[in-house]
């Protein structure tokens, strides 16, 4: 595989910039139509970056190469770690004996199609995987119409046709993957009905944006129905919802919501109509079991370099950050036994602790954001328990138009890259960008909750086009 360093990075960022200042634009005219859109203020309240982010042909086509070689490693992983077993995985990532039983009766179904979206730095050698979200669970499903709010500016509009920019349909490679997966359960007769699921606690706060889903579903031709797991019933085999049978279950629900004998009892008809063949869930309640930060670990971990081929290493090395379980000795960066308390003591400031299960940045603590105090405390919590240890990733800054429009700012960047199905996409995987960014060169995760604002991405078409 092609090292990262060699890789052609676009500087259409900085032509773009560039292009900007020349015109003497007002950059909030920039955002305009993207801060109008009632569809997009559900999510983003208005908070856009003033520019895109680029990608050259080159680096597009090797994120989507880096990105399914790791989802292939990972949905393999109970092959060859745990001799076929889903269940000693999900122990092994931290899961407990309700979370590994559901897991291990929702792997029955077959092999799990591609879908993730990854949460990506890129520093001075490239970009680096810090997570892959293998969920349908996914924020950032809207950001084509993100692509589409910022092409109604001309200065935007003008330097894409101009470089032959492209930007991937997110929303319709989750679809065409999800309609892939569920492929047994869509009627031939009519367009299947999906209903759009999640937990009851969280359906209180998540309901508009799945409304926002739901309609631009309704917009390509789809029966979409939020709801909450509570809500849906069972009647002659089928589930359904306000006695309409549902075809998909579309997964918003996570496996850390299931905590205990009366979560499983919640997903039980869920389950079961699943193993019935009565309706397609995408994605499956294992997928998780493989977009645990654990398991990310265990690709990362030297011991088992053994089973994975020189090619597949060699995109572990360059793309995974050094990621271990917190327990008393580990293999360090360099292979050997390390005391990974000490090493941690020492290596504070270039050290993040995560737990293994939960998403959204709960639980993170980035060590070079807390006393030297609190961190062995938070250490010695965490030791054996469904926590990991990473390596920090120090983003290198990207130039954007400053605000007040006196020239540029510097913006440190979280790229969520999508990959979908490339057989259900016809592409090579790659399904669309979505960019956090945040004045902070220390901020431990760029989110919206930390102040971060959002950004679409474009890029330079490869020899196929």
């Amino acid at each position: 595989m092609q090292p990262s360093t060699e890789t052609p990075r676009s500087d259409l960022g900085s032509r773009y910039v560039d292009h900007l200042a020349g015109t003497g634009q007002d950059v909030a005219a920039l955002t305009a139509a993207a801060t109008g859109s009632e569809l997009l203020a559900v999510a983003y309240r208005g908070r856009f970056l003033p520019a895109p982010v680029f990608l050259s042909a080159a680096e597009r086509a090797l994120l989507a190469e880096d990105l399914r070689t790791v989802h292939a490693l990972l949905t393999g992983l109970p092959e060859r770690l745990f001799g076929g077993s889903t269940t000693a995985l999900a122990e092994a990532v931290g899961m407990n004996a309700t979370q590994a039983a559901v897991v291990a009766r929702a792997a029955v179904a077959g092999p799990l199609l591609p879908m993730a979206r990854s949460d990506l730095y890129r520093d001075a050698t490239g970009f680096k995987l810090l997570e892959l979200n293998i969920t349908s669970a996914l924020g950032g499903f809207e950001n084509a119409d993100i692509n589409r709010a910022m092409l109604d500016h001309p200065a935007l509009a003008g330097f894409a046709a101009a470089h032959r920019l492209q930007y991937a349909d997110t929303l319709r490679c989750i679809t065409d993957t999800m309609l892939a997966e569920c492929a047994a359960q869509v009627p031939a007769d009519r367009p299947p009905v999906v209903a759009l699921v999640d937990w009851p606690e969280s359906y209180l706060t998540y309901r508009p944006r799945l409304g926002v889903l739901a309609d631009l579903l309704g917009r390509a031709g789809l029966r979409a129905l939020p709801c909450h797991i509570g809500q849906l019933a069972e009647k002659d085999g089928r589930l359904t919802l306000d006695g309409e049978q549902i075809d998909i279950v579309w997964r918003f629900f996570l496996v850390e919501e299931i905590v205990d004998e009366e979560g499983a009892a919640l997903v039980e008809p869920v389950l079961r109509a699943a193993e019935n063949g009565t309706v397609g869930v995408f994605s499956r309640l294992d997928a998780e079991l493989y977009g645990n930060k654990g398991a990310l670990a265990l690709l990362s971990d030297d011991r088992h370099r053994d089973a994975f081929t020189p090619a597949e290493q060699a995109c572990i090395d360059r793309f995974l950050p050094w990621t271990r379980p917190v327990l008393p000795t580990v293999t360090g960066p360099d292979g050997t036994p390390l005391d990974l308390l000490a090493h941690a003591r020492a290596e504070q400031r270039e050290l993040i602790l995560k737990p293994t299960l939960l998403h959204g940045g709960t639980g993170i603590v980035p060590g070079w954001t807390v006393t030297a105090e609190e961190w062995q405390e938070r250490l010695a919590e965490a030791v054996g328990g469904p926590y990991v240890l990473q390596r920090r990733v120090h983003p290198q800054a990207e130039a954007f138009p400053a605000e007040d429009g006196s020239g540029t700012q510097r913006l440190y960047l979280n790229w969520g890259v999508f990959l979908a199905d490339p057989a259900a996409t016809g592409t090579d995987g790659y399904a669309g960008c979505i960019v956090r960014g945040s004045l902070d060169p220390a901020v431990g995760v760029v989110s919206m909750g930390s102040g971060a604002r959002v950004g679409c991405c474009f890029h330079q078409p490869g020899n196929e086009n």
